[in-house]
């Protein structure tokens, strides 16, 4: 095995054995911290860097911080609604904002689990001879099928028992791919072969683009709703955590990737990281498949289970969780035979923004000065996010 992957596959297991240690496994903070964090970090991962690296070239970097700096903004928005809860009763045109909000939550949780599934559908058939998009979307349709008969027949507590060892693993894999990518960038700088690439789109597609990309930095707003595990103040703090660390590794990882390869080898598939990292070194491939599998079907179960949660208590129990994981399961399929991943990336990202632009419209009317004036320019822009974000097919 060459030097590298040996230095990869340490790392994997180092930060694995860190991030499973009893003392920061059982610490509340990082319980906390963990939930929103399997979410940030997931899906968007694995398709931004060839993505971005494709359509903005050496803006790549720049548009990711935009991404997380906008994230940021939506998150600082959630976390004055978290706060405000707790300060007390609130007028009733809030408590009709936020029937709304949880409306478009639920939405955008089906549009997302679609979103999962088709990625894990891509992943589990590209280092098989049945890659194809056919086989892809067999291996999601049946995803959704283990799915729902899990949700009728057991519930999901089970499977959500996933969500920590889906976590250590895709950071513990992900510390080995930065490791690969900082030794593959400092031979190539070394060198003298980094590559400047241009821009690919003009102006306004790269606006549109991008806003249809809010949804790979999403996932912060699940501390809102962990109300019966922390405290307000603790969930603030995990939200914070969480953004952090999932902005630093986001941002290293398209600073390293985004001048190390040619024009030509960059793709616009789903999976289009696995050639790109088989260059850099041969294990990742197949780690990176490991990860992928675990972190899509974890977060479908968490958003199934947290749409069909919704929906109950939206309709007063007139729509039971079962019915609603039939209904979210019918949606997915139409959109997994019916639109290309990247086309459900821009719906998501779309439903997502509408759930924030309400939540910052929410802040906004909580605040005074400049700050209302910064909710209402996020809840502005999420609505303009809705209407206008582009897929990278279309964009």
């Amino acid at each position: 095995m060459p030097a590298l992957d040996l230095a990869v596959l340490a790392a994997v297991l180092l930060a694995g054995g860190v991030l499973l240690w009893p003392r920061i496994a059982r610490a509340e903070g990082w319980r906390a911290t963990v939930t929103p964090l399997a979410s940030i970090i997931g899906s968007g991962f694995l398709v931004l860097g060839p993505l971005l690296d494709h359509a903005y070239g050496a803006w790549a970097p720049a548009v990711m911080a935009a991404l997380c700096a906008l994230a940021w903004g939506f998150g600082a928005a959630i976390r004055r609604n978290i706060a405000r809860i707790e300060e007390g009763q609130r007028p009733a045109a809030d408590s009709h904002i936020e029937t709304l909000a949880s409306w478009a939550l639920a939405f955008a949780y089906v549009i997302s689990v679609a979103y999962y599934l088709n990625l894990f559908g891509s992943f589990a058939v590209t280092l098989t001879p049945f890659d194809s998009p056919l086989a892809a979307r067999l291996t999601t349709t049946a995803a959704f099928a283990l799915i729902l008969v899990t949700g009728w027949t057991r519930g999901f507590a089970a499977l959500e028992g996933m969500e920590r060892y889906a976590v250590t693993l895709k950071l513990a894999i992900i510390a080995g791919l930065l490791l690969g990518l900082v030794v593959y960038f400092t031979a190539k700088a070394g060198a003298g072969e980094l590559i400047v690439k241009p821009v690919q789109l003009g102006p306004w597609p790269a606006l549109t683009l991008a806003m249809g990309l809010i949804v790979t930095v999403q996932g912060f707003e699940t501390s809102r709703y962990l109300g019966q595990s922390y405290t307000a103040p603790r969930r603030i703090a995990s939200m914070k955590r969480a953004q952090l660390i999932a902005t630093a590794i986001y941002m290293a990882y398209i600073l390293l990737a985004a001048y190390i390869f040619p024009p030509g080898e960059i793709e616009t598939s789903e999976t289009a990281i696995i050639d790109m990292m088989r260059v850099v070194a041969p294990i990742l491939p197949p780690l990176l498949v490991v990860a992928a599998l675990a972190a899509q079907f974890s977060a479908a179960v968490a958003d199934t289970g947290g749409s069909g949660g919704l929906v109950q208590e939206l309709t007063r129990g007139r729509v039971s969780q079962t019915t609603a994981y039939a209904l979210l399961t019918a949606a997915g399929l139409a959109l997994t035979w019916g639109y290309h991943v990247f086309e459900i990336i821009a719906f998501a990202s779309r439903a997502f923004a509408l759930y924030y632009a309400l939540q910052s419209l929410l802040a906004a009317r909580a605040s005074t000065g400049p700050r209302a004036a910064l909710f209402y320019t996020l809840a502005a822009t999420g609505l303009a996010i809705a209407l206008l974000g582009q897929s990278a097919e279309t964009g």
